[in-house]
């Protein structure tokens, strides 16, 4: 029992390294990106999209050199369904959502081919390949390119409207007072120096906790005879969500929303072509197709989501209200009652 209760102490820890780790990582490679002069936008777009998913990476990663390709594609799925249904879904509770053009026109069918590519390249040899691995990662460049290509032309046309249209000044928002904490960090990040040092050092969190992650999660499947398959769709896969869980759900309840539905999307992009075909390089992905516990239901029951969504979209001027996200935490509720009963 005291070993049991160490790895449970070491997957929370695990889950804390991940989370500021991924943090710092994105502070220090974005404050480095910034002094070479690279746009904030692009820096946004990769840099900090790249953080926000470096905890799913670096596990499934982990994982696939572990062996335990369960835990890598059900984290990767896992992660998706979590991040639609129960993150998305709480958040439009607490206020609707919009969902920006961006995201019907582009987004969401990427997410759609990304979906469906998991499936089809899995039930192919029934395990993701290097050469699959790949192919995501192929086809991950092409979509980076054409959204940072996109963002540009936008911000152009932006900038040159600004221009021909004088604008008033600026409010002011009122500026909360900083501990000495917060401002002796907020002066060492102009540094250099330590911009690298913070880089590092987050870099070493993300893979230390996703290392001690991974170790106490396949002990505890062990302890408890759970199979490690709903171990990475369940524990881990919540536990990598928890960045976006508290971002989306508090943005919504502060009623910053414009961007929290692409946000989410642009996620599961992430975690399909980036993580999911980083780890197939290290190790082939298992990918069963047979029997009520396999990994091919939990791919549909993603792809489910990401058409849910998109449907739910198309409906009242493209808004997720208080319905739609009522109908997706009673899917993710009964998926999460199918996994447990099967």
């Amino acid at each position: 029992m005291g070993m049991l209760i160490l790895q449970i102490f070491l997957l929370v820890l695990g889950f804390a390294l991940l989370v500021k780790g991924a943090d710092w990582f994105v502070d220090g490679s974005a404050g480095i990106a910034a002094k070479c002069k690279i746009p904030t936008l692009v820096i946004g777009l990769t840099i900090v999209a790249f953080g926000t998913s470096a905890p799913e990476l670096c596990v499934s990663v982990t994982s696939a050199i572990q062996k335990s390709t369960d835990i890598s594609i059900g984290n990767v799925v896992g992660s998706n369904i979590c991040n639609i249904l129960l993150i998305l879904g709480m958040a439009a509770l607490f206020h609707t959502l919009p969902v920006q053009r961006n995201s019907l026109v582009l987004d969401l069918p990427v997410l759609l081919l990304a979906s469906v590519l998991l499936i089809g390249l899995g039930i192919w040899g029934n395990a993701l390949q290097w050469w699959d691995g790949l192919i995501f990662l192929a086809v991950f460049a092409v979509y980076m390119v054409v959204l940072v290509r996109g963002a540009l032309k936008e911000q152009k046309k932006t900038k040159a409207l600004e221009k021909s249209v004088p604008m008033g000044e600026p409010e002011e928002k009122p500026q909360k007072k900083k501990g000495a904490i917060a401002l002796w960090f907020e002066k060492m990040e102009q540094k250099t120096w330590f911009l690298i040092l913070l880089s590092l050092v987050g870099l070493g969190m993300v893979v230390g906790g996703g290392t001690l992650l991974v170790d106490a999660a396949k002990y505890i499947a062990n302890f408890f005879g759970v199979p490690e398959r709903i171990i990475g769709l369940t524990v881990v896969a919540i536990g990598t969500s928890l960045p976006e869980l508290v971002t989306s759900v508090v943005a919504a309840i502060k009623g910053e929303t414009d961007i929290a539905v692409g946000n989410i999307i642009g996620s599961n992009i992430f975690n399909i072509f980036l993580v999911a075909g980083a780890a197939a390089l290290f190790c082939p992905l298992t990918f069963t197709t047979a029997g009520a516990a396999s990994n091919l239901i939990d791919a549909c029951v993603a792809l489910g989501a990401a058409v849910l969504l998109y449907a739910l979209a198309l409906f009242k001027g493209h808004k997720l209200g208080k319905i739609a996200g009522c109908v997706m935490l009673a899917c993710f509720v009964g998926y999460y009652v199918y996994l447990f009963l099967v």
